[in-house]
């Protein structure tokens, strides 16, 4: 069993805590979170230590699980990795392009397991799909959540979109040849509404819209192909084709697919631990994690000339 220390015990980490004390192969030794009222209502609710420190955490356990805001992963990874720990990390991987870079090198010479975060690739009904994803030449994606106040400022590119991103750069077998992006600022800081259109060399087009102001949750991915489409709602869980046979003339079928619906934070965090004891790549490496970073920061970049925010 790997043991196993949750570092950050806001809500997501929460679930994390919550989640690994179900998995067999972890034994959940403790947590930290610098806020001390967070630490003691998390601790008490969950029957859990928690660590004075990340250092004294992380020199207690196999596993490190890092689930706080992207610009404080670096520290923590180093940390773990130089005392030859393997980490899961929440998306995106790293603040910077370059710090994944060296998080890579690191865990290469370290030799340990380095999964990040991009839960959407665990979904019951990505996975499904995927065996009928084949060479999509137009994705179409949108990722909308209801207007909460609490959340006016997350950021919409690294945190909402960073998802289907990261599910079409897995997809799409090509380089990106071209970003545009244009960003609406209606109640928040930096834009609430981001649109971005993505072109690969091969001739592939991604269509990505999220927002954090609509008035009704929504997770949808149609990829289009030839005589053929995949339509993946995420939220229900549901996947759906669509393919075209030609005869006198063309028809179009549907079907929907038999889904095993589950929870895909506990399946990722399933997977990883297979990957550990099993000694084979993790299903989603900090390269993968540096490829959508780099494309969420030239999405990110193309807002700057053509959004409000300036």
């Amino acid at each position: 069993m790997l043991k196993v220390g949750v570092i950050g015990a806001g809500n997501l980490g929460e679930t994390h805590i919550k989640l690994l004390q179900k998995i067999n192969d972890f034994e959940l030794v403790g947590f930290y979170d610098g806020d001390q009222s967070l630490q003691k209502n998390v601790s008490q609710n969950f029957n859990t230590t928690a660590y004075g420190s990340a250092s004294e955490l992380i020199s207690n356990v196999d596993v490190v699980d890092i689930v706080k805001p992207s610009i404080s992963h670096f520290d923590y990874a180093v940390n773990a990795i130089r005392q030859s720990k393997h980490v899961f990390i929440e998306k995106p991987v790293s603040n910077t392009v370059d710090e994944a870079r060296q998080l890579l090198d690191l865990s290469l010479e370290a030799n340990v397991k380095v999964q990040v975060g991009h839960v959407e690739r665990f979904n019951p009904a990505f996975k499904a799909a995927l065996p009928y994803i084949t060479a999509p030449m137009f994705i179409e994606s949108h990722r909308m959540i209801e207007f909460d106040a609490k959340k006016a400022n997350v950021p919409v590119v690294m945190d909402l979109m960073s998802h289907d991103l990261d599910i079409i750069l897995s997809v799409v077998n090509s380089n990106i040849k071209k970003v545009s992006a244009k960003g609406v600022r209606v109640v928040g800081d930096t834009p609430d509404v981001v649109n971005a259109i993505i072109e690969f060399d091969n001739g592939c087009v991604a269509n990505l819209t999220a927002s954090r102001i609509s008035l009704k949750n929504e997770r949808i991915s149609k990829f289009y192909q030839r005589d053929a489409h995949v339509k993946i709602d995420y939220l229900a869980q549901e996947t759906s084709l669509f393919s075209a046979k030609k005869g006198q003339k063309v028809e179009l079928y549907s079907k929907q697919l038999k889904i095993n619906k589950g929870n895909p934070v506990k399946l990722e965090l399933e997977e990883f631990a297979q990957s550990i004891i099993n000694n084979t790549a993790p299903a989603v490496g900090i390269h993968d994690g540096s490829i959508m970073l780099d494309a969420a920061y030239r999405v990110a970049e193309k807002m700057k000339i053509t959004s409000s925010l300036h």
